[in-house]
């Protein structure tokens, strides 16, 4: 047997420990890293009386010029285990085929859903779906008090704003768009929850268009099979087409071949690319 000198046994070893160590850097190199997507901030809120996460979606215009300034999409239900990541991606899809106009997109996490996007009632079986409810008016002061100048001071803004929501979330749309119109320049509801506190916001729906007489909003509202044959809403179809709403562009969608479960991503990429549809060269509209 031809032994190996020991020279060449300690270059053999030396090229094993070298395999063993670049192999392991390998390794380490290919573990996974987090993943990020947007920025996140708490913002202690008075009225609230609490801490509330936001995160937010910038569009890759924003950070490739120092002056762009961007409307700004908020949405309830805006959690990483809520709606954000799939409107984000919405926006982030349209923007890049040219199907709607860049947004930054800000998302509330939820802490008492049911609290923040209800107001008061009267019916018995609304008192029991959560310990505290009817808190909406509260959860609009801290969006208009709060987090919408938190926004503008961390953000290149313009003053354009919307609001994005769908079932108890989509009922805050249209109760806002009803009370306190002035808000948001958009709003964008999907099955809202017309049924709360038995119809009553409905029932004030016309009144309440027949009496606004600031700039003309805009309102995109979509139904379900589960929800479109529903009385409130038939109601509210009816109200949207009369003479009230000589101060409101409206879109209503029906959509049968969805669901409650299902409406919430196809009906916003339908609203997305209508109501926030890329301008004409020199439009404001």
């Amino acid at each position: 047997m031809h032994l190996l000198s020991w020279p060449k046994v300690k270059a053999i070893f030396l090229l094993l420990l070298l395999s063993i160590v670049c192999g392991q850097t390998t390794v380490a190199q290919d573990q996974a890293a987090p993943l990020t997507m947007g920025q996140t901030f708490t913002l202690t809120s008075a009225a609230l009386g609490e801490t509330r996460r936001i995160n937010v979606y910038l569009p890759p215009g924003y950070a490739d010029s120092a002056t762009l300034r961007l409307p700004v999409l908020y949405m309830p239900d805006g959690g990483m285990e809520e709606d954000f990541l799939h409107v984000a991606g919405l926006v982030q899809v349209g923007t890049g085929n040219n199907t709607m106009r860049p947004f930054i997109v800000v998302g509330i996490q939820n802490t008492e859903r049911r609290r923040d996007m209800t107001g008061p009632t009267t019916n018995a079986k609304d008192r029991k779906i959560a310990p505290r409810i009817g808190g909406s008016a509260a959860f609009r002061k801290f969006i208009r008090s709060e987090l919408m100048p938190a926004i503008q001071q961390r953000y290149r803004t313009t003053a354009e704003t919307a609001i994005v929501g769908e079932s108890l979330a989509g009922l805050f749309v249209v109760e806002t768009l009803l009370l306190e119109p002035d808000l948001f320049d958009t709003y964008v509801a999907f099955d809202p929850s017309l049924w709360w506190n038995n119809g009553a916001l409905i029932t004030q729906a016309d009144k309440l268009l027949r009496a606004y007489a600031g700039p003309t909003k805009t309102l995109y509202v979509a139904f379900s099979s589960d929800t479109e044959k529903a009385p409130t809403t038939q109601c509210f179809a009816t109200i949207l087409k009369s003479a009230a709403c000589h101060k409101l562009i409206y879109q209503y969608q029906a959509m049968p071949e969805e669901t409650h479960a299902t409406i919430y991503h196809p009906a916003a990429l339908r609203a997305f690319r209508t109501v926030f549809k890329p301008r004409k060269a020199g439009s404001t509209k």
